[in-house]
């Protein structure tokens, strides 16, 4: 599996947002340090505050910022929001494609079980611990897997 552009811009943006949470970011700024496409990272913006993710604000010291403290946003809930397609393979169309094997085939069954546990491992981690911010991760409930501090990036 390989994640669309859009979602590494995504969490690039969330995460540079995270790690200047005092202040208001532009998307100029967002756009410059990060190395992304200006016209991206506007539609980025658009998106996430839309979802409730990012408070925009515009004119003369507007900017972007989270609109939520980042270890309350869930890696899993960016990917989920950023990825328009989990199929994996012709049989998780809800007709079923044209696979003759369809019928008695477990492979299907396989594939959804190791989507649940990918997103799961990432419903594991924030915002802030990606970003390399804030507190010890607090537990989510989640079944698949428990919050966990990452290493720091070398």
């Amino acid at each position: 599996m390989r994640l669309a552009e859009y979602t590494d811009y995504s969490l690039r943006v969330l995460m540079y947002c995270a790690r200047h949470a005092d202040r208001r970011v532009t998307v100029a700024e967002l756009a410059e340090r990060q190395g992304l496409p200006r016209n991206q990272v506007m539609k980025i913006v658009a998106d996430f505050a839309r979802h409730g993710l990012l408070q925009t604000a515009r004119g003369r010291g507007g900017g972007v910022r989270l609109l939520r403290p980042a270890d309350q946003i869930r890696v899993g809930d960016v990917v989920r929001l950023s990825e328009t397609d989990f199929r994996m393979a012709e049989c998780f169309d809800d007709a079923g494609g044209s696979c003759a094997l369809a019928a008695g085939c477990r492979l299907r069954r396989l594939f959804a079980e190791a989507l649940r546990a990918y997103l799961g491992t990432l419903d594991g981690v924030t915002l802030a611990e990606i970003a390399g911010v804030g507190a010890a991760p607090r537990g989510r409930g989640v079944a698949t897997a428990r919050p966990r501090r990452l290493a720091a990036a070398a």
